[in-house]
């Protein structure tokens, strides 16, 4: 595996693989690396025979009250855990690499920023949508590998990769899991004992509206109130959001249906947990 932190030298070995003919597998991330990355570079590498990996923490999606500076890194550990894994090219750009100077033009949508993780962190989706595009022409995969536990974010590059006629097969991958149900997040790192017990709040709220689906239950409604009945169980559970929506506009759905999505985020202490899941399929 080569380590690269610079723009022109990732493309200029990009450009050596294709080269040799292989196809280019990209999988972007923040770093503090888990399970769950590591199954995004197992998708990338059955869809590549290059699979490059970016670990970088960008500073434009963080509010001004969130935790970049206390976000989580281990570069040395990524690195190994990367490579243990068939990474072939590792980016670990700079803030000045990426950002030599203020960024002056963003990537914006229309009103799916402005509801769930947009309502609760304005300007968040602005700032991902511009750092990955900025990937993109940088690395100009040909699949590009996210995982669906930040279900909003992968809607909305999905929505950028085909309205901004990016040359990129998505691939979304099913989230991973503790033993305990959990959804594997680098901020697990934040919970101790306690707070990781209240965290399964959101796992179970989630599996309680999917087995009411399977029951029979379509009404959106009565399947929201119930995800937020389960929620109201843990006092220490403060609750941003629970919706049951349309896997395409995120809006709420009148009649549920098998691609229909639950979506859940709240914050155990100062910690902020997000999940989801399809309502038709077993997990």
């Amino acid at each position: 595996m080569r380590q690269i932190d610079t723009i022109a030298g990732l493309r200029a070995a990009i450009a050596t693989a294709r080269a040799r003919g292989e196809r280019i597998g990209f999988v972007p991330t923040m770093g503090f690396l888990h399970e769950g990355h590591l199954r995004l570079v197992d998708e990338a590498k059955r869809a590549a025979g290059c699979v490059v990996m970016s670990l970088f923490v960008n500073p434009t999606q963080f509010g001004p009250n969130e935790d970049f500076s206390r976000y989580p890194r281990d570069v040395s550990g990524d690195a190994a855990k990367a490579e243990g894994r068939g990474v072939d090219l590792l980016f670990l750009p700079p803030v000045s690499e990426m950002y030599p100077t203020p960024p002056s033009l963003h990537v914006m949508a229309d009103d799916l920023p402005t509801r769930w993780e947009g309502e609760v962190r304005p300007g968040h989706f602005s700032g991902v949508l511009t750092v990955v595009a900025k990937l993109f022409n940088i690395v100009a995969p040909d699949v590009a590998v996210f995982g669906r536990k930040d279900f909003q974010q992968a809607t909305l590059i999905r929505r950028m990769v085909r309205e901004l006629n990016f040359p990129i097969e998505m691939v979304v991958a099913p989230t991973v899991r503790e033993n305990d149900g959990l959804a594997l997040s680098s901020r697990n790192t934040y919970l101790d004992a306690g707070a990781r017990a209240n965290g399964l709040a959101l796992v179970k709220s989630l599996r309680t509206v999917t087995a009411a689906f399977a029951k029979g239950e379509r009404l959106g409604s009565r399947l929201g109130n119930i995800g937020r009945e389960t929620l109201a169980t843990y006092p220490d559970v403060r609750v941003d959001y629970f919706a049951v929506v349309d896997p395409t506009a995120m809006k709420p759905v009148d009649t549920a249906s098998a691609d229909s999505v639950a979506i859940v985020a709240a914050r155990v202490g100062p910690t902020r947990l997000i999940d989801n899941m399809i309502l038709g399929e077993a997990e």
